[in-house]
């Protein structure tokens, strides 16, 4: 089905480090069959994007680690869902049985192939073939998670270990429920479940030493890819890291705001101590998280 290069993997010269970047929602290529499809404009249909993520997180095959880009918008498929989250509302034709069409994501319009993008806008001027979505999970999920996997356990194999950083973005009026903080960055590992906590702990310290208001798990505490590749008793470590678009771009026009070289420079310093911190505690964190 897919027509353009779906996704990449950038790779390091040589892989030194137990680290795994993934950037699941920083694409930006919009098909144009796509669009033709969406009553949004090509501004609008962009407010799921994790912008220019994969960009700030570049600087980790310099260090040693790979990185996993999708260059598929979220707002056509989201491969950080179950491969079937479908809402049966939005396609003509019959799911299959194995389809998961009662998540509170599907509920809230944010299934495998998503019905609306931010601020509840809709995607689609009608419904959607159900064999074009079964499609997209064939030709660009099940591929694109093959990929992940095999990145993940040759890091395993070469390391004894592996940490894989889901690596995403918010809005900027993103706030803590009860409180009018609003972080800068979020480090989820699903409430102790998919990271050792020590590996958890360090990572919100790293960014709160460069000057950052840091949370971890509220309120966003990972997602599926944390939640399905995180197995800490296995030495296999997943945390979800959230960047405040408002450090680095307008979230009105989409452009890149000045101090955007200057987080990419911090990241690639918060990358550089995670990475010394796994290899020299590396011993204990195999074992079970909090």
């Amino acid at each position: 089905m897919a027509e353009w290069d779906v996704f990449e993997v950038l790779e390091p010269a040589s892989q030194r480090i137990p680290l795994v970047f993934n950037s699941p929602h920083s694409g930006r290529y919009y098909p144009q069959s796509f669009l033709d499809q969406s009553r949004l404009d090509a501004h609008s249909i962009r407010r799921s994007e994790d912008h220019f993520v994969d960009e700030l997180f570049q600087s980790a095959t310099l260090i040693g680690a790979p990185l996993l880009r999708a260059h598929f918008p979220r707002a056509f498929l989201d491969v950080n869902r179950e491969p079937y989250e479908l809402d049966p509302r939005m396609f003509e034709g019959v799911l299959p049985p194995h389809a998961n069409i009662s998540s509170m994501r599907v509920a809230g319009g944010l299934g495998t192939v998503p019905r609306l993008v931010a601020e509840n806008m809709e995607i689609y001027r009608s419904r959607v073939p159900v064999e074009e979505a079964l499609a997209r999970i064939e030709s660009i999920y099940k591929p694109y998670h093959a990929t992940l996997r095999k990145l993940i356990a040759r890091t395993h194999v070469q390391f004894g270990m592996a940490v894989l950083i889901d690596c995403h973005s918010m809005p900027g009026n993103v706030h803590l429920a009860g409180s009018g903080q609003r972080p800068d960055f979020i480090i989820g590992d699903r409430y102790g479940t998919s990271a050792a906590a020590e590996l958890s702990r360090f990572a919100v310290e790293l960014l709160e030493e460069l000057g950052y208001a840091v949370t971890r798990n509220k309120p966003y505490a990972g997602g599926f890819i944390t939640e399905h590749y995180g197995r800490p008793t296995r030495g296999l470590h997943a945390l979800q890291i959230e960047i405040n678009r408002s450090l680095y771009v307008d979230e009105a026009t989409l452009v890149k705001k000045p101090g955007f070289a200057a987080l990419a420079t911090d990241l690639a310093t918060f990358v550089t101590g995670l990475a010394r911190h796994v290899e020299d505690y590396g011993a204990y964190l195999p074992l079970a998280a909090e």
